[in-house]
């Protein structure tokens, strides 16, 4: 069985020896780095040249490898890379045919990723190369998985109200004993990685599935950077889409809630008819009011039609994944 010494940031294992020349062989762990891109042109030499200084300082002892997924990009995000990989083939890529989202881009770096630990992370420089090494030294303490939790975060006003927000509807409503959070800047072990690979949902909220693994989970502390180029790319509609995503991927409270609204209008119709009957019956009075009327039919229908719209969403997850269609396609690689 191979051992492994570990000292630091430094990590060894001895796998064996010749019959012949009764010689150890010494095989360097591995770490991966997964980085998904969208038109990130200007920030991946930075990113890069930042990346390779922490591994060269904090990650000598291992051997590496370095995974941008191209999600998509229309501009020249996939030359720059290739442009990094012709100078070091440590420097892989994938280029998705179109844009397939974030999540499914990270899906597929997993997907690829050799490592003995895998480190998730994005290309805008917000999640800071520097870090990485904080997040390493928590997992040496026997932990599976080591989550980012920003400090001093340097997001507009509206981003972190909506994330805020976000945040307290996915932990509120995820009904699963499972560790939730909002920051992909982690690092994992392969044997996680491992059990992510075998859930192939296409609705995917890759924070929610690593959490349902389980493992031993936990968050440590990073300063978050500062965009260096460009503009983020999460606007409201992919916030609100990710948001569905988790909830209805993870939840059925949903269901549950528009059960229970339900009998709560069956309560109230049952009570609104004795009241009727009462002032009819005993006190010889009708009461009138078409306005009243239309304003409990208007509102019981907007019950009804978003109770309809949330039984819809499931269906349509379930429908997508009935189709069995691949999470993404690739169009080029660089391995």
């Amino acid at each position: 069985m191979a051992n492994t010494l570990a000292l630091g940031a430094s990590a060894v294992r001895f796998v064996g020896s010749t019959p012949t020349l009764g010689i150890n062989f010494i095989k360097l762990m591995k770490i991966s780095f997964i980085i998904p891109i969208y038109n990130e042109s200007g920030n991946i030499p930075e990113l890069y040249r930042r990346l390779k200084k922490a591994i060269e300082s904090d990650f000598r002892d291992f051997d590496y490898e370095i995974i941008f997924v191209d999600d998509g990009s229309n501009d020249n995000s996939f030359d720059l890379i290739e442009g990094l990989h012709n100078q070091n083939t440590k420097v892989k890529a994938i280029k998705f045919s179109r844009n397939f989202g974030h999540h499914i881009a990270i899906t597929a770096g997993l997907d690829i990723a050799v490592g003995d630990f895998v480190v998730m992370m994005d290309g805008d420089l917000q999640d800071q190369p520097e870090e990485i090494i904080k997040l390493w030294n928590k997992l040496q303490q026997g932990y599976d998985v080591v989550y980012a939790q920003r400090k001093n975060k340097k997001f507009g006003y509206f981003k972190k109200v909506t994330s805020k927000l976000f945040n307290f509807l996915i932990k509120k409503l995820i009904d699963e004993d499972i560790e939730i959070n909002s920051s992909i800047f982690r690092i994992m072990t392969k044997e996680v990685v491992e059990k992510i690979k075998e859930l192939r949902e296409s609705n995917r909220y890759i924070i929610g599935l690593i959490g349902w693994v389980g493992f031993k989970h936990i968050a440590q502390e990073v300063e978050h950077g500062e965009r260096f180029k460009g503009k983020g790319k999460y606007d409201i509609n992919r916030q609100f889409k990710l948001a569905l995503n988790a909830i209805f991927s993870f939840s059925t409270i949903p269901i549950k809630i528009i059960t229970r609204i339900g009998l709560l209008f069956i309560l109230f119709s049952l009570f609104l008819a004795i009241y009727i009957l009462i002032k009819k019956f005993i006190y010889c009075s009708i009461i009138a009011g078409l306005t009243y009327a239309i304003l409990l039919i208007f509102f019981v229908g907007g019950i009804q039609i978003i109770a309809i719209g949330i039984i819809g969403e499931y269906i349509v997850r379930t429908y997508a994944e009935a189709r069995r269609r691949p999470l993404y396609i690739i169009k080029d690689k660089l391995i």
